[in-house]
């Protein structure tokens, strides 16, 4: 299955047009939260018209720049992962949404007891608490990247993500975590067996290609591309 991977769209209307033969080649759209533009909430709505009219299977999070109450909307959509378990042949999706508490000038920061919580659903499962067990047929996504990889760091070098998440991630093991919100951060890297993508901001042109396929009755990552439009 391929996938294509979105992140930080912040209402562009320039560069997702310009994905129109991706959208088409992509079985579905992850998208790794903030619809709205920083300061400008309001335009989560156009944003998530945009992206929904692009493709039929999107599995979407909220970003910090989303206010909170705007997952209903997502839900209404029947695109949210946040806080659940979407299934699609074979595969399950589930995700965390918004970001650590930085400077508090977005409206969607949160503590990582909150960030985790959103994932407490996976946690219960029994496969959660069997060491033995992976989830290697799952896709999270988390639009605050986990602690040190190659998908949290500033400009300075300083990695900021979150180690709660990247305790989530150890300890489930998932095939895949797609992921967004530090901007400068665009890259693959992986935690353990689990592939960690950060396409970068659709705001800026970049994004991924996640490539997935069940062989021998275990699901692989066959392919991981970050890729930026002119």
């Amino acid at each position: 299955m391929r996938f294509l991977v979105l992140s930080d769209m912040h209402n562009d209307d320039v560069f997702i047009h310009q994905l129109k033969e991706e959208f088409k080649k992509a079985d579905g759209v992850i998208f790794g939260g903030d619809f709205a533009k920083y300061g400008q909430p309001e335009t989560a709505e156009p944003a998530l018209k945009r992206l929904i009219d692009c493709h039929e299977s999107v599995y979407a999070v909220l970003g910090n720049c989303d206010e909170p109450a705007f997952l209903q909307r997502l839900e209404e959509e029947d695109i949210s992962v946040q806080g659940g378990m979407v299934f699609r042949d074979g595969l399950v999706f589930a995700g965390s949404g918004g970001g650590s508490k930085f400077t508090g000038t977005t409206p969607n920061e949160r503590t990582d007891e909150e960030l985790v919580s959103d994932l407490q659903i996976i946690l219960e499962q029994p496969t959660a608490s069997d060491t033995a067990t992976a989830w290697d047929n799952m896709i999270m996504i988390m639009h605050n990247p986990p602690k040190n990889t190659d998908c949290d760091k500033i400009d300075s070098g300083v990695h900021v993500g979150s180690e709660s998440l990247r305790g989530i991630i150890e300890r489930t093991k998932p095939l895949a975590v797609i992921t967004g919100h530090i901007h400068e951060s665009a890259g693959v890297d992986k935690i353990g067996s689990t592939i960690i993508m950060n396409p970068g901001s659709l705001a800026e042109g970049r994004y991924g290609i996640l490539e997935v396929e069940k062989t021998g009755g275990t699901w692989q990552v066959t392919r991981t591309e970050l890729k930026r439009l002119p």
